[in-house]
């Protein structure tokens, strides 16, 4: 790999014009194909094959306001009694006259007609069903919903919008900005110039650029969900960066040997750009294993990631070359500092932190090791506790309508109002189709959570009923899931007993088995990524050790921050520190999510680590030796790297959509963990203990196994064989 790499570098670098003008044809292409194709994003997180959607579908041509779109108008009053007042019953209807005059409006039933006013009567509820998907339900649809209930408001009412419609999921609120800030410090600072700081991020910005358009023009062929297209900013973002940082700070360190820039920037590709292609394509795969889970809209978000990773490596081996091309020896200017990036010493003669820290490991393996578990483990003690959920208009920022609608509803009438469950009862077989319903009615009633029943509402012919199921509980507590397993468990004796067969479907009983569903994906998710990692980890470093090290290590690594996420997003610790929208369930496809992400991450660091100790080994350092080279020649790097990541990631932290912010607040934690604990300690002290042991290859694989030469030992080997040539200028 490192000689197909190398010449690729050299073609970029010496045709760095016609590379250039190549990215700039396809980001305009990309840009029109966005422009011209893109369609909407999908809010919705639908699972094929659980009860709760196979039902929906089932029902939506007897039903059709089951499968459309809707939402809540709350009309709360400022003591009670005031909204059944005579002046505010008068307005409330006005409003809702209006809204069922909105274009799209299917129908809004009258709350003082339906009884849906407060035992207080302090808050009423308008239900607005829309004749579409909820997919389908514009903005401008939104809007006019919203100003036709002004009447309400200029009667003193405070009117709230929530339900489906109006929770809007994966917001983007210009936090990424604060990490790319953070970030340029980073690079700035490890870099010494302005020049050559620009370079990754500029590199970064034009994948991530390409990417979010590609994905944007599929939009309109395909269902995208919202999330989609975040995940593939965070993670193209991060690695971005992180690629051509490695590949940058090897190209400058042979500058500093002597090397002329387009052999410097071809050597750079080679070797640290051999890395990164390792390390991108374990993310790949690690992002495109979603897909074992089964779940449509999680592929989706794996793909889409795993497709921005893709064309970070693609910018990180041509681009980066070219622009080095366009640099030359100009690399350093606008310096900001004086660096020392390549030397075993210091200016002043000492040697550098990650030597010091590098020697203190060797001579301490085991005393580090068992401190870093110790530490790793006490973190990952709340992971036990994980609790998983979806979330709803609990979970948006507080202030915002869907969040004032939710918690007036749940003031107003109990938690249970923001959890219905309905109940399909399919009495076509039955002898008496009327009293069929009217007994599961009666058992359902009787179960232990459940606190009312609303008005069966009947099809034409009479042979299928839905029953409102109102729990006593809200819908992220564990009672809720538990009366919905309980509803279950009566199919049996309710066909025996009435000859009707019944089924629960709904938006809360949809997110509890989305959320059973990804919670049964996780062990064959992980196993399926684990084992292709090692595959190509032993190929990698044709060791049999070193693979098992790394998947160890991250297993450490996905533990620690599951036990960070559940402590902050379930039990509540840091709340005020971080504005957590809502204690509760971790969000069900976060833990799936951060492993397929956090995999690939990790890898990079074990990657650039360990491929510059087996530099150094193969080269014929002893292995402590090498272990100590290869963290001093990548321990600054690293820590750039991971302090990036952890910028970039942590950005979103500081915003309030309830999806993004766990997932930004999971992978800072991950890759600090995994950077700063696993890759620089443990890894060196495993890496110690290990010895000679670490590079141990059976030989019957060794004639088996292609050899990829990742480190360029082969082709220095060449090029140090082949006669001198002239420079090449720039």
């Amino acid at each position: 790999m490192a000689t197909y790499l190398y010449r690729l570098g050299h073609y970029c670098f010496r045709r760095r014009r016609a590379v250039l003008a190549v990215w700039i044809a396809v980001l305009i292409a990309l840009g029109g194909a966005a422009g011209a194709f893109a369609g909407k994003t999908s809010d919705e997180f639908k699972v094929p094959g659980t009860e709760a959607q196979t039902t929906l579908d089932r029902i939506k041509d007897t039903f059709p306001q089951q499968a459309h779109g809707s939402a809540q108008v709350v009309f709360a009053a400022p003591a009670p009694g005031g909204a059944t007042a005579p002046e505010a019953g008068r307005a409330v209807s006005e409003a809702v006259g209006r809204i069922a005059a909105v274009p799209g409006v299917a129908a809004v039933p009258d709350p003082y007609a339906t009884g849906a006013v407060s035992p207080d009567g302090r808050v009423a509820i308008a239900l607005v069903s829309f004749d579409h998907k909820l997919a389908d339900v514009t903005d401008q649809q939104r809007e006019a919903v919203r100003a036709a209930a002004e009447p309400a408001r200029a009667a003193g009412l405070d009117v709230a919008f929530g339900g489906d419609a109006y929770n809007k999921m994966a917001q983007v609120d210009g936090g990424e900005v604060i990490g790319l800030v953070v970030a340029g410090v980073v690079l700035v600072v490890t870099l010494g110039s302005l020049v050559a700081a620009g370079l990754p991020l500029l590199t970064a910005l034009v994948g991530v650029g390409a990417a979010l358009a590609a994905i944007m023009a599929l939009s309109g062929s395909f269902e995208i969900i919202t999330t989609a297209p975040v995940l593939a900013l965070m993670v193209g973002l991060a690695v971005g960066i992180d690629y051509a940082l490695f590949i940058l700070s090897r190209h400058r360190r042979h500058l500093d040997e002597g090397l002329e820039p387009d052999e410097a920037a071809a050597r750079a590709t080679a070797t640290a750009g051999s890395a990164v292609v390792f390390a991108g394509l374990t993310v790949v795969v690690a992002l495109a294993g979603l897909a074992v889970a089964g779940v449509p809209f999680l592929t989706v978000m794996g793909l889409a990631a795993s497709g921005a990773v893709v064309v970070a490596v693609l910018v990180a081996i041509t681009l980066l070359p070219a622009l080095l091309g366009f640099a030359g020896r100009a690399i350093d200017r606008l310096p900001v500092r004086k660096r020392a990036l390549h030397r075993e010493t210091r200016p002043d003669g000492r040697t550098t932190l990650g030597e010091r820290w590098a020697r203190f490991v060797v001579r301490r393996p085991l005393a580090v090791l068992l401190a870093g578990l110790a530490g790793l483990g006490l973190l990952a003690v709340p992971a036990a506790s994980l609790d998983l959920g979806l979330p709803g208009g609990g979970s948006q920022a507080a202030g915002t309508d869907a969040r004032k609608a939710y918690d007036l509803v749940g003031a107003g009438f109990g938690p249970g109002f923001n959890a219905p469950l309905v109940v399909v009862v399919d009495a076509q077989g039955a002898p008496r189709p009327e009293q069929a319903v009217q007994g599961v009615a009666a058992r359902l009633q009787t179960l232990p959570g459940v606190r009312t029943l609303l008005p069966p509402t009947v099809d034409r012919t009479g042979g299928t009923a839905l029953l409102t199921v109102i729990p006593q509980t809200g819908p992220d507590d564990a009672g809720t899931r538990t009366l919905v397993n309980e509803i279950r468990d009566q199919r049996e004796s309710l066909k025996s007993a009435t000859g009707a067969d019944i089924a629960v479907t709904g938006t809360t009983a949809a997110n509890i088995d989305v959320s059973t569903k990804l919670g049964q994906a996780l062990p064959p998710f992980l196993a399926v990524i684990v084992g292709i990692a090692v595959v190509l980890l032993a190929l990698a470093f044709r060791s049999v050790l070193v693979p098992l090290k790394a998947v160890a290590g991250f297993l450490l690594s996905i533990t620690a921050s599951l036990g960070a996420v559940v402590a902050v997003y379930q039990w509540g610790w840091l709340d005020g520190l971080i504005d957590v929208p809502k204690v509760g369930p971790v969000v069900s496809f976060v833990p799936i999510l951060l492993i397929g992400v956090l995999f690939g991450l990790a890898m990079d660091y074990e990657l650039f680590l360990v491929s510059g100790m087996k530099e150094e080994y193969v080269h014929g350092r002893a292995p402590r030796d090498a272990v100590v080279a290869g963290v001093r020649g990548g321990a600054r790097v690293v820590t750039a790297a991971a302090l990036i990541m952890v910028s970039v990631f942590g950005s979103f932290v500081f915003g309030h959509d309830p999806i993004v912010q766990p997932i930004g607040f999971a992978l800072a934690v991950g890759v600090l963990v995994d950077a700063f604990v696993v890759r620089m300690a443990l890894v060196p002290a495993a890496m110690t203990l290990f010895g000679r042991a670490a590079w141990w290859f059976p030989k019957r694989l060794e004639k088996v196994v292609p050899r990829v030469d990742m480190e360029g030992e082969q082709l220095i080997a060449r090029l140090e064989e082949r006669p001198a040539k002239e420079p090449v200028g720039v």
